[in-house]
């Protein structure tokens, strides 16, 4: 393994997120809303994808740079086909240590999570943003009913994907009454509920500041209930703020982009369905990956030169720059290349 390479804030990079396609059955309102993806909307076409084998190859060249954890994103994920196969390949990268994918749930049946475990996946995030259907339903935008998600943590939970994590994003008189009723219901589940800051990634879900529910009230909330205290991060370079209930009723987090920013530590870089490279999830402009691997005469050294001087001239810092940002300036959208 080549040394580690460091950004110009002495970040170093170790973590791969893959988003594998751009597609996703949801119209979740802070990711996707059908106002702009509705049925004329132009994704990828398969030809523009990135290949399993042009994966493989460059978590291997990413392997050789310092990243030993891999998620795998969307879009939803589980809308690419044969996933379990492209599982495989990863797990076969040596520098690869850990596996895992963040998804809506709604296509993780228990035969799909055991497929995907056998393949090489170790742990699972899934979004669910309320207890109340209703709630959840005006979310997601498309009917999809709490207890399709909640057979999705069960069937990951019975093939032993652990731990478990599931992401509540909160956005203000929308689903912030769902902080308690969700917080309970996971309680002594093994499930690690996270609560996160609504951001504003992308474009298109109309953020507002006014919208966002902040990491302090959330907690506050909490605590009016349950008596809880913090831990201590379990790896460099962890977004998620760990409490655990003093009653030894499991743990939460609390991602907090917008009023505790973690710039200084992020470690993460992001290939998009298409081969892009973002440096940072509120990007603007991708390094153009795929021409790379699909062009013959370039080898991997080459490759790898390529990408140790993009992150080592690596300046993001979004969030902690927010208020000096305008919110005109143009992101890459997160259904597009993962949360």
């Amino acid at each position: 393994m080549s040394a580690a390479i460091l950004d110009k804030h002495q970040r170093p990079l170790r973590d791969l997120r893959i988003s594998v396609t751009d597609r996703c059955n949801f119209r979740c309102v802070y990711c996707m809303p059908k106002e702009v993806f509705g049925a004329k909307f132009h994704f990828l076409p398969k030809k523009e994808l990135l290949t399993f084998d042009e994966l493989h190859r460059a978590a291997q060249i990413f392997g050789r740079l310092g990243v030993s954890k891999v998620r795998i994103t969307g879009g939803e994920p589980l809308m690419r086909q044969d996933l379990d196969v492209l599982i495989s390949q990863l797990s076969e990268v040596e520098a690869v240590q850990d596996i895992a994918m963040t998804t809506n749930g709604y296509l993780l049946t228990r035969e799909k999570a055991q497929a995907l475990k056998d393949a090489g996946l170790k742990r699972v995030t899934i979004s669910l943003d309320a207890l109340s259907d209703s709630i959840f339903q005006a979310i997601n935008d498309v009917s999809v009913p709490v207890s399709r998600i909640l057979s999705a943590i069960d069937a990951a939970t019975a093939v032993g994907l652990k731990p478990i994590k599931v992401n509540m994003v909160v956005k203000r008189d929308v689903n912030d009454g769902q902080i308690i009723p969700m917080a309970r219901h996971f309680r002594h589940s093994g499930v690690v509920l996270r609560f996160i800051e609504y951001m504003d990634v992308g474009n298109t879900n109309g953020w507002r500041l006014d919208d966002v529910v902040s990491a302090q009230e959330i907690l506050l909330t909490l605590q009016e209930e349950w008596d809880l205290e913090p831990m201590a991060p379990s790896q460099p370079g962890e977004v998620a703020r760990r409490f655990r209930y003093r009653d030894g009723g499991g743990e939460i987090g609390i991602i907090a982009s917008v009023t505790q920013p973690f710039c200084q530590h992020c470690s993460r870089i992001r290939l998009s369905p298409e081969g892009q490279i973002y440096t940072c999830l509120f990007g603007s402009e991708g390094f153009d990956l795929r021409r790379l691997l699909r062009d013959e005469t370039v080898n991997d050294p080459q490759i790898i030169q390529a990408l140790t001087a993009l992150w080592s001239g690596r300046l993001d810092q979004y969030s902690l720059l927010r208020s000096q940002m305008t919110s005109s300036s143009p992101k890459v959208e997160m259904s597009h290349i993962g949360g």
